[in-house]
Order: structure tokens, then sequence, then C-alpha cells
């Protein structure tokens, strides 16, 4: 009788597909993770803003939020109140919108309001599915239902100051 060392075809056969079966549960789990991980991330950034914001009104903007857009994220970034990359308008995923209107005596107090949508919205690649705002009033609003893309807006006037809104909005924390 030979002396015969190894695996046969059949046994490297099984092997390789309990690992497939293994990395076919495991999969999808982790990219629920990083979905969950990166709205996760999205709401912090925007509380992150939103202290960023009173800061920078209470210090150097003489009463008045950072200037509207990119501009403004680029402007809180560099006074070292937000870190680089949320400053770039992106993080893990997330694209990160910003709208602030100016103090007018006697008409209305500073306002502004700032919003997080998943950059991806679909397929293996999708980013998140919920998208999020915060307004002066530093309540946390989230998109829970429907499309995400264009769910939550950044509005507002002059007048009537900067807030966010959206058909299937709701409170964080009261779905």
């Amino acid at each position: 009788m030979k002396n015969q060392k190894g695996f046969s075809l059949i046994e490297l056969l099984i092997v390789v597909v309990i690992i497939g079966i293994i990395a076919a549960i495991a999969i999808p789990n982790l990219l629920a993770a990083r979905r969950s991980a990166n709205e996760g991330s999205a709401a912090s950034s925007l509380r992150t803003l939103h202290g960023a914001e009173a800061t920078y009104q209470a210090t150097s903007g003489n009463g008045n939020f950072t200037a509207t857009g990119a501009a403004g994220l680029t402007a809180l970034g560099t006074a070292n109140l937000i870190d680089s990359v949320l400053s770039q308008g992106t993080k893990s995923g997330y694209q990160f919108t910003y709208e602030s209107f100016p103090f007018a005596v006697g008409v209305n107090p500073a306002s502004f309001a700032a919003m997080a949508e998943p950059q991806q919205v679909s397929g293996i690649v999708k980013t998140g599915t919920r998208a999020f705002g915060i307004a002066t009033d530093g309540v946390l609003i989230v998109s829970v239902t429907g499309d995400v893309t264009g769910s939550l807006s950044l509005q507002g006037t002059a007048a009537g100051g900067a807030f966010v809104s959206g058909t299937n909005a709701t409170v964080m924390g009261n779905q």
C-alpha cells in the first residue's frame, strides 16, 4: 500500500463550499454594519457642526454663523472647530450641505441649517439609508422612509430663518 499524504479533491471542494456558505451569511451583515456606522457618523458630524457653529457665532462670527455652502464648512475647518475631512463636505459616505442667514437688526436673529445625505443610495456600495438634518435649535431631524435622495431639504428666508424640512422627516429618536 502506498503512503499518500494530502487532501483529496472532494475534501478540498467541501472546505471551499463551507467557506462560501459562511461568506454568504457574513457579508450582508458586514455591509449593514458599515451603513449603520456611516449613519452614526453622519448624525454625530451634524451635532459637531451645530456645536462648532455656536462656538463660531460666539467667538469670531460677531453674532453671525459662517457663510452658506462649502465656504462655511471651510471656515469652520480653518478655525479648527471641525476636522479637515468634514470641512471638505463629505465624510463616511455622506455629503454635507449647509445654509445660513445672517443677523438682521429688527428682522431676525442669525440662523443656520445643515444636512447630510448618503453619497450612494443603492446597490452593494450603498453608504446609508437615511438622511439627517439639524438647524439652529439643535434638534436632529431624520428621514425614515421613502427615497432618501431629496427627502430632506434646507429651507428658510432672511426674515424667518433657516430650517430642515421633508415629507418623511421626524425628530431623531421619535421613529
